[in-house]
C-alpha cells in the first residue's frame, strides 16, 4: 500500500510578483475602461490560467500586429518589445498600454542609453524568449546573445565597448557562470550597476535553496512556458530533490509521492496563489495532515499603472463606468 504525503512545506515568498500583478491589472482596468474586446501582443504572462481567465473577462492575444484593427487597444506584454513593435504599433495608431514590467524597462533604458555612447552588448539569456527579444529589439545590431559559457568564446565585438546585460528571469547560479566567462575573455566588460535579474526571480531561488534540502520531493506550480518557474524545477533538481511542474492540481500524480512524506510546494512569479491553494487540496486528499510555511522574504513592492489607468481600485474604475 502506497504511503501518503504527510506535510506539505511551502516556500516563501512563491507566486505572483509586482510585475506580473501590475501587467494583469493593466489588462483588467483596459478592459473596464475601454470596452472588450482588447488586444494583447504574446500572453501578457507566461501562465495557462491567468491567460485563458483574461480571455473570458475580454481580453485577445495576438502576436502579430496585423491581427489587430485599427483603433483598437493593445497592451504590450510584462516580457516587453522591441523598438520595431513599438514603431509599428504607434504607426497603426493602436490605443497602447505598457506592461512591461519595470525591472525589463529598466534594462532596455540601459542598452539605449550605452549604445549612444558606443557600447555593444552580450546578453545572456535563452533564445526565443520574449523577453530576449524585446531587449535585443532595442537595437538593430551590435547586441550578441549567449546561452551557456561556451557561446561567450563565440563572440566577436567590433570594439572593446561592451557592456553585458541578462534576462531577468534567469537561474542567479547559471547566470553567474556564463557572467564569470564573459568577464574572463571581456576583461574590460561593463557590468550592470545592479544585478539584472529581478527581486522575484532571486528570491524565489533562494527560498528553493531553503526548501529543497528540508523536503523529499517539490511541486513547482506554474506553466512550461514560464522561465522562472522552470528554473525552480531545475533549482530543486540540482539540490538533490526530485522535482515536478505541475500547471494545476490535475496534474499531480500519486505514484510521486511514494516514499515521500514531506512535499515542498512552490509556485513560479505568474502563477496565481488559487492554484497554489487547489494543489494543497489536492494534497489534503491524497493524504497530507499537515501544512506549515517556511520563514522567508517578505515582499511589499508595487509598481504603479500606466497614465490613462489612474490608480482607483477596480471597484472604482467599474463604478464609474455604470
Amino acid at each position: 500500500m502506497t504511503q501518503p504525503p504527510e506535510e506539505v512545506v511551502l516556500a516563501e515568498p512563491r507566486g505572483f510578483c509586482a510585475g506580473v500583478d501590475r501587467a494583469i491589472e493593466i489588462v483588467e482596468r483596459a478592459i473596464v475602461k475601454h470596452g472588450a474586446p482588447i488586444y494583447v501582443r504574446h500572453e501578457i504572462v507566461h501562465n495557462t490560467y491567468v491567460v485563458n481567465d483574461l480571455k473570458a473577462k475580454g481580453a485577445i492575444f495576438i502576436e502579430d500586429l496585423a491581427d489587430v484593427p485599427p483603433g483598437a487597444t493593445l497592451v504590450f506584454s510584462a516580457h516587453g518589445v522591441s523598438q520595431a513593435v513599438r514603431i509599428e504599433a504607434a504607426r497603426r495608431g493602436f490605443n497602447v498600454f505598457d506592461a512591461t514590467c519595470p525591472l525589463v524597462t529598466k534594462v532596455h533604458v540601459e542598452v539605449a542609453k550605452l549604445a549612444k555612447e558606443g557600447y555593444e552588448f552580450i546578453m545572456i539569456g535563452h533564445k526565443g524568449h520574449p523577453e530576449v527579444e524585446g531587449t535585443m529589439g532595442q537595437l538593430s545590431s551590435g547586441i550578441y546573445l549567449v546561452e551557456d559559457v561556451a557561446d561567450v568564446a563565440r563572440v566577436q565585438p567590433r570594439g572593446r565597448m561592451l557592456a553585458v546585460v541578462t534576462q531577468t528571469t534567469l537561474s542567479v547560479d547559471d547566470a553567474a557562470e556564463i557572467l564569470a566567462e564573459v568577464k574572463r575573455i571581456f576583461p574590460h566588460v561593463r557590468e550592470p550597476k545592479k544585478q539584472d535579474i529581478c527581486y522575484a526571480t532571486q528570491n524565489r531561488q533562494d527560498a528553493v535553496k531553503l526548501l529543497a534540502p528540508a523536503v523529499d520531493i517539490v511541486i513547482v506550480v506554474g506553466s512550461r512556458t514560464s522561465s522562472n518557474s522552470n528554473r525552480l524545477r531545475e533549482l530543486s533538481e540540482r539540490l538533490g530533490t526530485p522535482s515536478f511542474m505541475v500547471d494545476a492540481a490535475d496534474d499531480l500524480r500519486a505514484q510521486w509521492f511514494e516514499g515521500r512524506r514531506r512535499v515542498g510546494l512552490t509556485a513560479g512569479a505568474s502563477a496565481p496563489d488559487i492554484l497554489v491553494q487547489q494543489v494543497i487540496a489536492r494534497l489534503r486528499e491524497m493524504g497530507a495532515t499537515a501544512i506549515r510555511k517556511m520563514d522567508g522574504v517578505e515582499e511589499t513592492i508595487r509598481f504603479p499603472l500606466p497614465l490613462g489607468l489612474g490608480d482607483k481600485s477596480m471597484a472604482e474604475v467599474a463604478a464609474s463606468r455604470s
